[in-house]
């Protein structure tokens, strides 16, 4: 078979290209290679078997080209940040998801299957449970609330706190915008895939951890900002009070549920959720890091500082995924652990972070509560 994997010289685009060579498929890889996620150029990690196509899934002859004798495609190019440059999401993603399939439609091209990255940032703050008023899906913490340094989720009814439930695919809720973009993706993959009868899946990650995520990247997560701190021995800030709760997957079980989702004829028709399955909060979450970091007594920064649109709790229910036989087989420590050893493989690394949070302060992303406002 042979796969076309955009967004291939990607963090999870790279493993999973690797693994499709290692079991005897052609892979063509399309990247764009844009800043500040290749901020070098090309990555040494690539698979010498791959081949590399550089440009942009927006440019209907570069992308077209990348389809000619395709068989299949993963679709995981994708514009992440927080920057408030809205058309950006929708341009990259949606509209370069609109135009695979608009490519696959007007040059009859033979694609047996196509498998497209959503995200569990989909799911916004998800569903919760109110001792009153049952499940319920609140919106975002209102910033009058987060500035009072009150963290927790409440009943839109009641306004009593809620507790956190594991949220399936059937529920979505998005409410940044690159969630809306994500679904807006989902959405085309199984409504022009039906219509068009082109065999497509929606796969919605959840936060996916391993070697090969950017250093450059501010939206590449918790284990990026927490490992480079203690690489330089230097205590992370972590937001509000820790206690948020999140589901961490390793990249060798999304890469496996990749491959699943090439193979098995059972998803086609079906978004899933790629998750962990185990919740733990940011604080515990950090402890696995500065452990394995070496740096177990150093303590991390708790200042009551919020950063703007994040949720609360996001934990993904796996079992439909499960159900197929799918399940993660690598723990979080493992994760980790692979990270911290490509961290420290590497020669160059500058001291990054505090170019990042910078960044996010002067968009005013990262925002301090009302008190240690009154309080300077």
């Amino acid at each position: 078979m042979k796969v076309l994997i955009t967004g291939g010289a990607g963090f999870i685009g790279s493993h999973t290209a690797d693994a499709l060579v290692e079991r005897g498929d052609d892979v063509v890889l399309l990247d764009n290679l844009s800043k500040p996620v290749h901020l070098k150029g090309i990555p040494s990690y690539l698979h010498p078997k791959a081949k590399l196509i550089v440009g942009d899934v927006r440019d209907p002859k570069v992308f077209l080209d990348a389809l000619k004798g395709v068989d299949a495609v993963v679709h995981l190019a994708a514009y992440q940040d927080y920057l408030p440059d809205f058309s950006t999401f929708f341009s990259v993603n949606s509209v370069g998801t609109a135009l695979l399939y608009e490519l696959i439609v007007a040059n009859k091209l033979p694609i047996k299957r196509v498998v497209v990255a959503s995200s569990q940032a989909v799911n916004g703050e998800g569903l919760y449970l109110c001792d009153t008023h049952g499940l319920t899906a609140p919106n975002s913490r209102p910033v009058e609330q987060l500035e009072r340094g009150d963290w927790e989720m409440k009943c839109p009814e009641c306004g009593k706190n809620v507790t956190w439930q594991w949220t399936p695919e059937s529920f979505s809720h998005p409410e940044n915008q690159y969630a809306l973009s994500k679904e807006s993706q989902e959405k085309m993959a199984l409504s022009f895939g039906r219509k068009y009868d082109i065999p497509s899946v929606a796969m919605r990650y959840s936060i996916v951890q391993g070697p090969r995520q950017s250093f450059y990247n501010a939206y590449s997560g918790a284990c990026r900002i927490f490992a480079l701190h203690y690489y330089f021995k230097k205590a992370p800030t972590i937001y509000e009070d820790g206690q948020m709760r999140r589901d961490f997957v390793n990249y060798r079980d999304v890469v496996k549920a990749n491959l699943r989702a090439l193979d098995e004829d059972r998803m086609v028709g079906n978004q899933f959720n790629v998750g962990g399955g185990k919740p733990y909060s940011v604080q515990e979450f950090d402890r696995i890091v500065a452990k394995i970091s070496g740096c177990a007594d150093l303590e991390p920064n708790i200042p009551g500082v919020f950063r703007f649109g994040d949720t609360r709790n996001s934990c993904s229910d796996i079992s439909k995924l499960q159900n197929l036989g799918w399940s993660p087989e690598h723990s979080v420590e493992e994760s980790v652990t692979a990270y911290v050893d490509w961290l420290h493989s590497q020669g160059d690394v500058g001291d990054i972070f505090e170019y990042a949070e910078k960044n996010m302060r002067s968009l005013n992303v990262i925002r301090e509560t009302k008190r240690q406002t009154n309080s300077k």
